[in-house]
């Protein structure tokens, strides 16, 4: 595995000749923050060794490198999940490749319901905590040269990123929620006790990505930030029937908001 990480990282800084310092995954319908780039290279995933492909609408399925808030940075505008029918440890492959490849930080950003009684419809929330109740995409044999068999998750997303953003949506007076994102497996959407179940537990919203992603970038100590838009609502007397299709144009509707966020966030880093 390790040999195979280090081929496609090879294979992209041979091609490119870019060193970047930030890595950024963009979820369903916010592939738009890439407008803000100032791309350099652009490699589809088809084109790269090693990498998975991105099947879902909304992913548009291509690497991208570029300066963004005067960094470096390597994004990925489409990612991959485990309902595609990839295993985890390619689910997260990315990640592995974008530390190879240099990155000193991860931005994460997904399209996720809410089940907070007191979130709407497009708000933003930053994840200050993840429940992970998909496959854990470190079972197996660890790589010790990229980090611990049991890695610290005391703090899965940097507190300091966290107050740099608070920050900078209270300067622009742009509303920001705080909260727990609960990982599944997807893709069915979910019911109304699965909802209720997520509440309970100790969840803000839901969603079928993330946390996986950022438990590979804790195992290789790489400080984490991410946001939700909220798409839907899993909330008793609000549930109702949400295609796809919709959460695409929630998630674009909101996505200024995420992408001046992300963008200061970056430039403050």
């Amino acid at each position: 595995m390790l040999q195979t990480i280090k081929e496609t990282a090879s294979f992209i800084s041979n091609k490119t000749k870019f060193n970047p310092e930030i890595g950024i995954i963009l979820g369903t319908g916010l592939g738009g923050l890439v407008s803000e780039i100032e791309i350099e290279h652009t490699i589809p995933y088809n084109e790269i060794p090693n990498f998975p492909v991105s099947t879902v609408e909304g992913h548009s399925g291509r690497l991208i490198l570029g300066t963004l808030g005067n960094k470096n940075v390597v994004a990925m505008q489409g990612r991959f999940h485990f309902y595609e029918g990839y295993t985890m440890e390619k689910v997260t492959f990315p990640v592995r490749v974008m530390k190879l490849l240099g990155i000193k930080n991860l931005i994460v950003s997904n399209a996720s319901g809410g089940v907070n009684p007191d979130y709407e419809v497009g708000d933003l929330m930053i994840l200050e905590d993840h429940i992970c109740l998909t496959p854990n995409p470190l079972i197996g044999e660890n790589i010790d040269e990229l980090g611990p068999r049991f890695p610290d998750m005391s703090e899965p997303y940097d507190k300091n990123l966290i107050k740099v953003a608070e920050d900078i949506a209270a300067e622009n007076n742009l509303p920001v929620k705080k909260g727990v994102y609960v990982a599944l497996t997807g893709p069915t959407l979910e019911t109304p006790a699965e909802y209720k179940h997520m509440r309970i537990i100790g969840g803000d919203t839901v969603g079928m990505s993330t946390a996986p992603e950022v438990i590979v970038a804790r195992h290789m100590n790489i400080p984490c930030f991410a946001m939700s838009v909220i798409t839907d609502l899993g909330v008793p007397g609000k549930i109702q029937k949400v295609t796809h299709e919709e959460i695409q144009k929630v998630s674009e509707v909101a996505e200024p908001k995420l992408t001046l966020i992300i963008k200061e966030l970056i430039s403050k880093i």
